[in-house]
């Protein structure tokens, strides 16, 4: 089925206060070098005491309405990706439905962890080209920091907290939608998890202090293996050669696997975005930050075509092709 949804406006924000990885050396035993080496970080940013994911995704949706002029009084759906709730319900959804009191909307979240950015656009593409809803909000937000492990210096590094949301509105004639390719591998959901209700996957022990864990080696191996896969199905249903696709975004989950990902899949590295290097990984807001330092920077432009793909816990992956279009008509 042909989409007729196009990405229509997108808003970001992050913390003010700053982690860098001289503060990590002064908490865990790490250094600079060594985190750069093996990571491409230099800084996260981390939400206050009392500042939650739906804090941060209020005011990614301001800064969305504010750079765009957007009214959201006929959203017709709110979707919210986020493994970092406020609590377990109300939903964080719900809570942007009451603040900006938008009148007649569903809400949910769910969780697709790093690739809830594109899983959340794939929402919403099928809601708008099968006629359910005109104008849907997705919103990714994450307060990743709240469960962190800061004793562990494998993990400890990596995270960071932010939010994003995009605007896709029904639009037959300018569609941003190309090509798409979802997967799941729940075998490996033991590689990254943190534990809620149950404290066993597959009969086995978890560590069960609610904070993150993560096999990085699996990971690394897991998604090197897959994504090339996906971007290569993408590329054939849109019938586009690499040479074609402007920018790819990847989940910006550590530079040195983005690099691992385009070796593999012979994508040239210069040509990626990613928000690693000063948001560290923020699961699914790190691809519409990147978007949002493209445009910021002057690289993403109206009429380039992007390849996005988010991957993450689960183990589970989602990309598209997609044309950039956010200019008025």
């Amino acid at each position: 089925m042909k989409s007729t949804a196009r990405i229509t406006a997108i808003g970001t924000y992050v913390p003010e206060k700053r982690l860098t990885n001289d503060d990590l050396e002064r908490i865990v035993d790490t250094n600079d070098e060594w985190i750069v080496k093996r990571t491409g970080m230099k800084e996260r940013r981390i939400a206050n005491e009392n500042e939650y994911s739906s804090d941060l995704a209020i005011k990614a949706i301001e800064n969305l309405v504010e750079q765009y002029q957007k009214d959201l009084k006929d959203v017709g759906c709110i979707v919210v990706s986020t493994t970092t709730p406020d609590y377990a319900f109300p939903s964080v959804a719900a809570q942007i439905q009451d603040y900006f009191d938008i009148p007649a909307t569903g809400a949910l979240d769910f969780n697709a962890t790093c690739a809830g950015f594109t899983y959340g656009l794939h929402m919403a593409n099928a809601f708008i080209t099968s006629g359910l809803h005109h104008k849907v909000l997705v919103v990714t937000a994450e307060t990743l920091s709240k469960v962190t492990d800061y004793t562990d210096r494998t993990t400890c590094v990596l995270f960071g907290d932010g939010a994003a949301a995009v605007l896709v509105e029904s639009d037959a004639e300018r569609p941003s939608f190309i090509a798409t390719h979802i997967g799941t591998n729940g075998k490996g959901g033991k590689h990254v998890y943190r534990t809620n209700l149950s404290t066993t996957m597959h009969g086995q022990p978890l560590s069960s202090n609610g904070k993150m864990v993560q096999n990085g080696r699996e990971v690394y191996k897991w998604a090197s293996r897959t994504i090339p896969l996906g971007m290569a199905e993408l590329l054939e249903q849109a019938n586009l050669q690499k040479s074609e696709v402007n920018w790819f975004v990847p989940h910006s989950a550590n530079l040195r696997m983005v690099e691992s990902i385009c070796e593999r899949s012979e994508f040239p590295v210069e040509k990626t975005l990613t928000s690693v290097e000063y948001m560290g990984n923020t699961s699914s807001v790190s691809i519409p930050l990147a978007l949002q330092i493209g445009i910021n920077e002057g690289k993403l432009k109206d009429g380039d075509v992007l390849l996005l793909y988010g991957f993450g816990g689960g183990l589970t992956h989602a990309g598209h092709i997609i044309k950039w279009d956010l200019g008025k008509e």
